[in-house]
């Protein structure tokens, strides 16, 4: 995933709304939790993240080993194939390479203003052509680039962007703020804030370009981090216009270079900013233009989903995913010892693991009212692919998914006091949550650096973005045995020594409690909603709402 994963976000819940919008009620009794099987749990991790597998890079000789190693616990388990009787979903996939990368070089001022690709700016294309050209392009300053209705803003007001590049800020007008009471849920990130927001906005608006303006502290990362993801191969979901709705290109530029452009342009960045941040602002022609060039090589392949299914009894066209991606990185940089296999047991073998032991603790508890999907992803490292394709694609309708569990990267060691909710208290499942947390005897933990976004960047974001209500929650690091210490310990030395490295491996002297624990509460959560009448819906104003609405009210006219 482009800018990186922290661990202590990786072991993830998602629940979803769906058609009818109804008031919150669960029933009172609390859910039965058969044994979680561990021993599957440990062979599975094992077996996934062996040398055999060697790191389960998606297209190599060890996607069809990892695909037969699902599908067979699948079987186990005893779920039935998932996508019209068959066990995978293609997911057709595009790699991109930019070469011949020309400078951008900003006209229309006293003198030509020429920045160098990677260290001034950076820029790519999400369409599939092997040349592509932003020529003589106005540049547009445009705020945030947001476009919320529900809020009132509107930061295009006014403005056909038609043969135009936008110039856009990074987060949200209110992300200085200490607390979430602004428009925006203040220091909190919303969606708007994210990069991959404001560059579909601007192709929503008809822009030929988006440069949006990089600062570390808004960003949550520094330009190395933006120079890094943007220098290499950039991996896309194929689509049937090979991107032709999108902007011919996108991109980052330095906050220097942003401030040379203004004042060529006679404006001040700092005093623009300060207008783009209170409501009302209008964009802002700089009577410059835009150029900037570069070829791509392009490479098509495919890759795969696995689905299995559990039908439901009464009511078996309400679905209830719990998914996790099974991919990882392949063999990657060798380590001092010669090693080049990225095995991946905790990013991600104990999110597939966990999804066999789940798969096989509802088919022994007995079918639900609903239907239980469950969802094996391919290319999350990539950008999200595998489950950005199923959303696109969805073998059952998202307006009809009730809810989800995502689980990515579970922690090894000890059971938790606490959990934590990534993106705060976005929708109506928050009473799900206190109903389970309260049976488990669980605290609730504020989330750490909520400005960061990190609601954004795992699979189940695939379908938020698409409408479909989504919880984000994982165990704490207030570790039963030795507290917050032990907990944060246990986070370091995964984010610091083992995270994307060959030396994230499976032991057979691992404590899996705590993994135990996830498990548990994953069940309670997934067969709450599996069980019952529920349709949470997003709060009212939150950046997911309209879309839901909209897509509900399209399958009720159905």
């Amino acid at each position: 995933m482009k800018f990186g994963k922290s661990f202590g976000r990786k072991a993830l819940v998602l629940l979803c709304g769906a058609a009818v919008v109804m008031p919150l009620a669960t029933s009172h009794a609390a859910t039965t939790v058969p044994p979680v099987d561990e021993a599957l749990l440990r062979e599975t991790i094992r077996t996934l993240s062996s040398d055999e597998f060697e790191g389960r890079g998606p297209g190599t000789a060890a996607e069809p080993k990892t695909l037969d190693a699902i599908v067979a616990r699948f079987k186990a388990a005893g779920l039935q194939p998932g996508n019209k009787g068959q066990w995978l979903q293609d997911v057709p996939t595009a790699t991109i390479t930019a070469t011949n990368k020309s400078p951008l070089t900003i006209t229309g001022g006293a003198q030509t203003l020429t920045f160098k690709p990677s260290s001034d700016f950076v820029a790519g294309s999400y369409r599939i052509t092997p040349h592509t050209e932003v020529k003589d392009s106005e540049l547009v300053f445009v705020g945030y680039g947001i476009n919320a209705p529900e809020l009132g803003w509107n930061d295009y007001a006014g403005i056909d962007m038609h043969g135009k590049t936008a110039v856009i800020l990074v987060n949200d007008p209110d992300y200085a703020m200490e607390g979430e009471s602004g428009p925006f849920r203040g220091r909190r990130m919303t969606y708007y804030g994210r990069w991959t927001y404001k560059f579909e906005e601007a192709a929503r608006q008809g822009a030929t370009g988006a440069l949006i303006i990089h600062d570390t502290f808004p960003a949550a990362y520094g330009w190395q981090v933006v120079e890094s993801s943007w220098s290499g191969a950039q991996h896309f979901v194929q689509t049937a216009n090979d991107g032709a709705d999108q902007t011919v290109a996108n991109g980052w530029i330095q906050k220097p270079v942003a401030e040379a452009i203004l004042k060529a342009a006679g404006k001040d960045l700092a005093a623009l900013t300060a207008a783009a941040q209170q409501k009302g602002f209008k964009p802002v022609s700089l009577g410059l233009k835009a150029n900037l060039s570069f070829d791509s090589t392009i490479e098509k392949a495919n890759s795969h989903n696995v689905i299995g299914v559990l039908p439901g009894k009464t009511r078996p066209g309400e679905y209830v995913l719990y998914s996790a991606h099974w991919d990882h990185l392949g063999r990657c940089k060798p380590d001092a010892t010669g090693d080049d296999i990225c095995n991946g047991a905790v990013d991600n073998a104990t999110g597939v693991a966990a999804l066999a032991a789940l798969a096989k603790m509802n088919a022994a508890a007995g079918r639900t009212a609903r239907s239980q999907v469950f969802l094996a992803v391919t290319l999350e490292e990539s950008g999200l692919l595998g489950s950005e394709y199923y959303a696109q694609n969805p073998v059952f309708p998202l307006a009809k998914t009730v809810g989800g569990v995502n689980m990515d990267a579970l922690a090894v060691g000890g059971p938790a006091k606490d959990i934590t909710v990534t993106g705060g208290d976005k929708s109506e499942l928050t009473a799900i949550l206190r109903k389970v947390e309260g049976e488990m005897g669980l605290s609730e933990s504020p989330e750490e650096h909520p400005e960061r976004g990190h609601y954004y960047r795992s699979d189940h974001f695939s379908l938020a973005k698409r409408g479909v209500p989504m919880f984000d929650v994982g165990r704490g690091t207030d570790l039963v045995n030795g507290g917050k210490a032990a907990g944060q310990a246990a986070s370091d030395d995964y984010t610091n020594v083992r995270y994307h490295q060959p030396s994230d491996q499976y032991q057979e002297s691992w404590d899996i409690s705590g993994m135990v624990q996830d498990v548990k509460l994953f069940y309670r959560l997934g067969r709450e909603l599996a069980k019952s009448t529920v349709w949470p819906n997003w709060h009212p104003n939150d950046e997911f709402r309209a879309i839901r609405d909209k897509s509900l009210a399209a399958a009720k006219g159905k």
